[in-house]
């Protein structure tokens, strides 16, 4: 590793699995000193202390993108452990199939609420410490091809990822006076946690038949030719959360192996 992240100070929520902790992990090789945050503080624990036994410095904090308090804790603990922020990882996310047709509000609205209104608050806390501190700083967005295109069983996700689309761009405009940059990237289907689990809520709802046919379905559909892995974000994260990236914000960076060509 290059250290080019040393000695800035990084939060990371949805730290305990999938594409946070390997971020979280990735940002710490580099130097960086880092704040895990996680809904299950048990798995955000064990990200930070897998960091601070391969010799680098973490701390873990539980935490929900949709409580303001919360995030804003999560905050405070990473200036107070490290004396500033320098860069905001929101990777915490859900998703919850349905059909188009059985798309019920309660669905619609928590899902809107983890992905979008956790963005917009992780965001603005972030945000708001950077401006304090007057030196600007970097807010990184986990975006996906469901922003850019609509799926049939995923409605409520792809309007979910759209938003943050919208958000990363009205962040850009708006922080841009400060120094503060915001960007995404946006995966494809990853071999996560997360995917596991809506692989059998697919079975569940009639669109697969058996656990597994709708992963593969959708990973082999992309032009690489093999599936993704939570390891495939961490060279565009490290970018982004890096000084290579100074000159660009309110982009979307496709990392989803030419699943979807924009």
């Amino acid at each position: 590793m290059s250290g080019r992240l040393k000695g800035k100070s990084v939060l990371v929520t949805g730290a305990g699995s999938g594409m946070g902790r390997v971020i979280s992990i990735a940002c710490a090789a580099e130097g960086a000193q880092v704040t895990a945050v996680d809904m299950n503080v048990d798995s955000a624990t064990a990200t930070s202390d897998e960091i601070v036994k391969a010799g680098g410095k973490a701390i873990s904090v539980a935490g929900n993108v949709t409580q303001r308090s919360d995030v804003a804790a999560a905050v405070a603990a990473s200036v107070e452990a490290f004396g500033k922020l320098d860069v905001m990882f929101n990777i915490a996310g859900m998703i919850k199939p349905a059909h188009f047709m059985d798309t019920t509000e309660e669905n619609f609205r928590n899902t809107l609420d983890v992905n979008a209104l956790g963005t917009l608050i992780t965001q603005q806390e972030a945000a708001k410490q950077m401006i304090k501190q007057g030196h600007g700083g970097k807010l990184i967005l986990v975006s996906s091809i469901a922003g850019r295109q609509g799926y049939p069983d995923f409605s409520a996700y792809c309007a979910s990822k759209f938003a943050v689309n919208a958000l990363n761009q009205s962040a850009a405009h708006s922080l841009a006076q400060h120094k503060i940059t915001s960007n995404a990237f946006a995966p494809g289907v990853v071999d996560t946690p997360l995917w596991k689990q809506l692989d059998l809520d697919l079975v569940a709802i009639g669109s697969s038949e058996k656990p597994g046919e709708a992963y593969e379905a959708f990973s082999g559909a992309n032009l690489i030719g093999r599936k993704g892995v939570s390891e495939d974000v961490i060279g565009t994260a490290l970018f982004l959360a890096s000084s290579d990236s100074d000159y660009m914000t309110g982009q979307i960076i496709m990392i989803d192996g030419g699943m979807v060509l924009v």
